[in-house]
């Protein structure tokens, strides 16, 4: 996962033109992602797809021809989707079009002008703060033309055709956790799952944030009723978290499913849906109400080096993707796992022991905790309660009461409940 995020991150990306093409050709080299493409234009629900941007060369020289500032060694400089400029213009003027952070003044921050035209640059605040008065040449080769929206999807098919949707933005440029990590993640997650057989239909989308959800949204709106369970993934490779926003709903399967796996997971936080924030927001919204959930280490906007030049690869690791797959991973395993169990002899409780479920217990620690997974599944298997409502109640893990249960299906003395 390290080595495909350091393989995407210079790339400069934005929510259209090649940047997006270019990195979803290198994620295809993992799996056979169908690349659609949505004309300049299009409407797409209350939103209409911008036009394509091309950026070639972009730069500031003073009056010797010295470079000040080159888009060749940082995407980061230019203001994304600026206008173009060719011009020989004051420091004066130029400060009103050079966007810095004079708290973190060695950092370049990200700033984008998707939908207003304007001309920019970012640079370190220290930077231009140094630069001497007078003249300076400043030139964006930059066009906005008739073009298209790009975004990926793979679709892996399971026994039934109810949905698990993934999905994760690819319009950010050179940021390693936001959201090089992210698209690292969710393709080898899609790899590794398309080759188990799956009781749910797996569909991951690689889309520009707003823009690209909103018209997957609009093409598949016969499809969204298909979706049981959603995730949003991003800034997934720092040391913080693990973080979850909850969906709407608040209480979806999806939202208890990774409230139970993170619920020992050190450092752990747990937030509720608000409209502001990633593109669960879109599929959150009123009309559709699916239930989407928002995973991340670091939150949004939390941590210093979000939206700058700091958001480098030095600042993700490869041990916090890998805890990042296992939760997510963990997570997959419980909405595959779970079912209703009904307990086939409800009166009173089962012998364990004349049927050998007792048999190897002694003393040891684990064989005692399977024995009470096996009666806390046995006293709540009603009809009415699932796997994951039994680890909830009992506060045992689920991959225990899963375990147990099939050992007592196994033994005749469960069956799934008529609603499954």
């Amino acid at each position: 996962m390290f080595a495909l995020a350091e393989a995407i991150f210079p790339i400069c990306r934005s929510i259209t033109g090649e940047g997006v093409r270019e990195t979803l050709r290198i994620l295809g080299r993992h799996l056979p992602l169908k690349r659609r493409e949505v004309p300049t234009g299009t409407r797409v629900l209350d939103w209409e797809i911008p036009k394509e941007w091309v950026i070639r060369e972009a730069f500031i020289e003073d009056m010797n021809g010295n470079r000040i500032l080159d888009f060749r060694e940082c995407n980061l400089t230019v203001l994304n989707y600026s206008i173009p400029v060719d011009r020989i213009v004051h420091l004066e003027e130029l400060r009103e079009h050079v966007h810095t952070l004079p708290d973190q003044p060695d950092a370049i921050p990200y700033r984008t002008s998707y939908y207003a035209p304007r001309w920019g640059f970012c640079m370190p605040h220290r930077q231009l703060e140094a630069l001497a008065s007078g003249m300076y040449r400043v030139r964006i080769d930059s066009e906005l033309k008739d073009g298209s929206l790009a975004y990926g999807e793979y679709v892996h098919q399971g026994e039934t055709d109810r949905e698990f949707l993934l999905t994760t933005h690819i319009c950010h440029p050179s940021m390693a956790n936001d959201n090089c990590s992210g698209l690292a993640l969710l393709t080898l997650l899609a790899r590794d799952l398309s080759h188990r057989r799956t009781r749910y239909t797996y569909r991951f989308l690689f889309a520009p944030g707003t823009i690209g959800a909103l018209a997957w949204l609009a093409a598949n709106e016969d499809r969204v009723k298909l979706i049981d369970h959603g995730l949003v993934i991003s800034c997934v490779g720092d040391s913080g978290g693990p973080s979850y926003k909850r969906s709407r709903r608040h209480d979806a399967f999806i939202d208890r499913a990774m409230a139970h796996v993170l619920r020992n997971a050190s450092g752990s936080r747990l937030l509720d849906f608000s409209p502001y924030g990633y593109d669960e927001r879109q599929f959150c919204s009123p009309g559709f109400n699916l239930p989407v959930g928002l995973f991340q280490r670091s939150t949004f906007a939390t941590f210093p080096e979000y939206h700058t030049s700091a958001d480098n690869l030095d600042f993700i690791r490869p041990e916090y993707l890998a805890d990042s797959y296992r939760l997510l991973m963990d997570a997959i395993d419980i909405v595959e796992k779970d079912w209703t169990p009904l307990n086939l002899f409800p009166k009173g409780e089962p012998q364990l022991g004349r049927r050998g479920l007792y048999g190897a217990l002694g003393g040891d620690k684990s064989a005692s905790e399977k024995a009470m997974a096996m009666l806390w599944v046995l006293n709540l298997a009603d009809g009415e309660n699932s796997l994951l409502a039994i680890a909830e109640r009992s506060g045992l893990n689920f991959d225990d009461v899963a375990g147990a249960a099939e050992l007592l299906r196994e033994h005749g003395l469960l069956a799934a409940s008529v609603a499954e």
